[in-house]
């Protein structure tokens, strides 16, 4: 919705295609329908009994003015006039939506001087937004700071990048994201490098993983499609320049640190002889 809209709280259930509502429940419907239809019924009836009619044009008449009075005016009044009631259940299941807690993942370079940190941190306190982890990489002018936050619902990625800025951080980017960004990088790099330990082969897919890209074939590796922030080349003497590539989200020093240091070890194991066997005791001649 575009700020300064006006909606009402029902209204913005509706859907921004075709414009309906969601289907009420039955018994929520039926109360409202009985609710709007019962006095059409009865003022209906009252006015059709004190006629001359016979009792067969009564009966028709009442049932095809009764018809058309619910098709026509009953059940769409019903719709209009209580419509908030009728879609209270689904109103209170999107507030508790927009007001269940959005994790988001946030980068931000700032001055590498005394009370930079400070100021984000008061930036996004006034969003209410918590700071669950945080990371600092230096980088060229300064400091990357490296942050998972825990934000209301209703905070949307153009807040929090605009408490960035006025906090002075630059060249500042947010992702959303989930639970699994809490899990440290030192401790999912020492179980991928269980995995390398295991089978060397796997290094591609284990640096991917690690670092949330997308490996690059030869072929695209050659291209420049994409900025050198966001493109990883981690060389191997086995099996070959590998390339990583994530659009949007620049690699951090600590990332392509760790990414190479799984490339060493899985070429340390690919090229350790294999085991001798064991000596084998020949038997006692008898």
């Amino acid at each position: 919705m575009k700020p300064g809209a006006s909606k009402t709280p029902a209204s913005e259930l509706s859907c921004e295609v075709c414009g309906l509502m969601p289907e009420p429940t039955r018994t929520r419907l039926t109360l409202a329908n009985v609710a709007v239809m019962l006095p059409i019924e009865l003022l209906v009836h009252a006015l059709v009994v004190d006629t001359q009619l016979s009792y067969l044009a009564k009966v028709l008449v009442l049932t095809v003015t009764a018809t058309v009075l619910v098709i026509w005016v009953a059940e769409p009044s019903a719709a209009r006039v209580l419509r908030g009631w009728l879609h209270a259940p689904a109103l209170r299941h999107r507030r508790r939506l927009a007001g269940a807690p959005a994790l988001w993942r946030a980068r931000t370079v700032l001055q590498d001087e005394p009370g930079a940190l400070q100021k984000v941190t008061r930036a996004l306190a006034r969003l209410e937004t918590n700071i669950l982890s945080i990371h600092v990489h230096p980088v060229a002018g300064g400091v990357l700071d490296e942050f998972v936050l825990s934000t209301p619902g209703d905070v949307d990625e153009y807040q929090l990048l605009e408490s960035l800025h006025l906090a002075g951080g630059t060249h500042s980017h947010v992702w959303p994201t989930t639970a699994l960004a809490m899990a440290d990088g030192q401790t999912k790099a020492l179980s991928l490098a269980a995995r390398i330990a295991d089978a060397p082969d796997e290094l591609p897919l284990a640096v991917a993983e690690l670092l949330r890209a997308r490996v690059l074939s030869p072929a695209e590796a050659v291209l420049e499609r994409y900025d050198a922030g966001t493109r990883l080349k981690v060389p191997t003497a086995w099996y070959g320049p590998i390339t990583f590539v994530r659009p949007g989200e620049p690699f951090t020093p600590a990332e392509s640190a760790r990414a190479h240091r799984l490339a060493e070890l899985a070429e340390i194991l690919a090229h350790r002889p294999a085991p001798s066997p064991p000596n084998q005791v020949a038997p006692d001649v008898v």
